[in-house]
């Protein structure tokens, strides 16, 4: 069975205007959903559906390929039929653009349903949600027959509890939904439903025409994007996912390479009577360095600047592998690791500013100090708590040298 995700996006959105395109922790929307549907088994292609230029030169920027559809379409489930005029396969699934905290498990379960019964034309996923939750319309909920297909799908509370008494189990729909070739072409044949219309829900127009619609439960997931509220509480998820993935990888982690003004100085320049550059660095940094060393891990210098002051502290760290006064760090990043004979995956590096983001996304796990701009904060895996030159440094060399359980007693 060939399968292709397509990936419907819009600029234009009521409550979120450009909604694709907004940032969650230094990634478009659209990425983020992108990257979670790469990491799917079972599928052969992902294409982004759109017909604004704006979201297709951003998904083009991160390797994605897109298909430009046209503006008439009214659903996400038109622009798939659109895509499928191009592209041949067997099962089409439908993602929306604004579910950045799915599961690639939950879209093979979708996947799997086609493969274990023939009958099944279109499917989609659900999952329990709380009473307070069934009430909101921006949740969509969906009741089921004994089969597993959909009886409806609304914005109302569904089921109505109609006796304070009475319990009952609420089923949040996940905008996600797989057909077959033939089953999607019977959807563009159809107008519009006065159900659809109505509730503002293409699946409505399946059932309407006496299409059943398979419905699967998954387990919770976070809610989709579709106000600002639900935009920040998805920033809040990846941050933290984000994180937690991060201190993982500092298991891996075989070299630190770091900045130095604004990571292990407090990014002030002082200057000498006679005119000469003055730094001022913290002693618990340079400790760091040491208990890194100790350890085996190498410990390497990137900076923009260079001074006699620079050089002697690093000098009194025995830290041999600098690289000062080099502007462009992308390419002294990739001199560094040959040279430390480690991938990129083993490599922690520390930054405080603009010229060190363009360095984030080359290394194992990127790092910036607690005083750094908002926008630099947004791109680094992890945050520290403390400022540049006030142990930023000796905090990420504990963090380190604790998830390798070198610190004496526990190992």
């Amino acid at each position: 069975m060939k399968a292709v995700a397509v990936i419907p996006a819009r600029y234009a959105s009521t409550r979120l205007p450009g909604k694709p395109l907004l940032d969650i922790c230094g990634k478009p929307l659209i990425q983020r959903v992108w990257e979670i549907v790469s990491h799917t088994r079972g599928l052969d292609d992902i294409v982004v559906a759109t017909d604004d230029d704006r979201i297709a030169d951003a998904v083009q920027a991160f390797g994605g390929k897109v298909c430009m559809t046209s503006p008439e379409c009214k659903s996400g489930s038109d622009r798939v039929r659109e895509v499928a005029k191009f592209l041949a396969v067997d099962v089409y699934v439908n993602v929306q653009g604004d579910e950045p905290l799915l599961e690639p498990s939950a879209i093979e379960t979708l996947l799997a349903v086609f493969t274990q019964d023939k009958s099944v034309q279109v499917a989609t996923l659900c999952s329990r949600i709380s009473e307070e939750q069934a009430r909101s319309p921006h949740q969509v909920k969906v009741v089921r027959d004994h089969a597993g297909n959909a009886l409806y799908f609304s914005r109302a509370p569904l089921p109505f509890v109609r006796e304070a008494t009475e319990s009952a189990v609420f089923l949040g729909h996940i905008g996600i939904y797989a057909y077959r070739a033939d089953a999607l072409r019977g959807f563009a044949s159809l107008p519009p439903s006065p159900l659809e219309q109505t509730e503002k829900l293409e699946q409505l127009r399946f059932l309407q025409a006496g299409i059943p619609i398979r419905v699967l439960e998954v387990p919770l997931m976070g809610a989709g994007v579709d106000t600002p509220e639900d935009l920040e509480r998805v920033r809040a998820v990846a941050r933290e996912r984000r994180r937690a993935a991060a201190l993982e990888k500092l298991k891996r982690v075989g070299l630190v390479i770091t900045d130095v003004d604004g990571v292990l100085t407090d990014g002030g320049l002082y200057y000498g009577s006679d005119g000469e550059c003055l730094k001022r660095f913290h002693a618990r940094d340079g400790l760091g360095v040491r208990l890194l060393q100790q350890a085996g891990i190498q410990v390497a210098v990137l900076s923009g600047l260079d001074c006699p002051a620079l050089r002697k502290r690093l000098a009194d760290l025995g830290i041999t592998e600098a690289v000062l006064g080099q502007l462009d760090k992308r390419a002294a990043l990739s001199g560094i690791m040959e040279r430390c004979g480690v991938a990129a995956e083993e490599v922690a590096f520390i930054g405080d500013d603009i010229p060190d983001m363009e360095v984030f996304g080359l290394c194992g796990v990127s790092v910036t100090v607690g005083d750094a701009p908002d926008y630099v904060k947004a791109r680094a895996d992890l945050v520290l708590e403390c400022k540049g030159g006030q142990g930023a440094f000796r905090e990420q060399a504990d963090e380190i040298l604790g998830k390798k359980a070198i610190f004496e007693g526990d190992a």
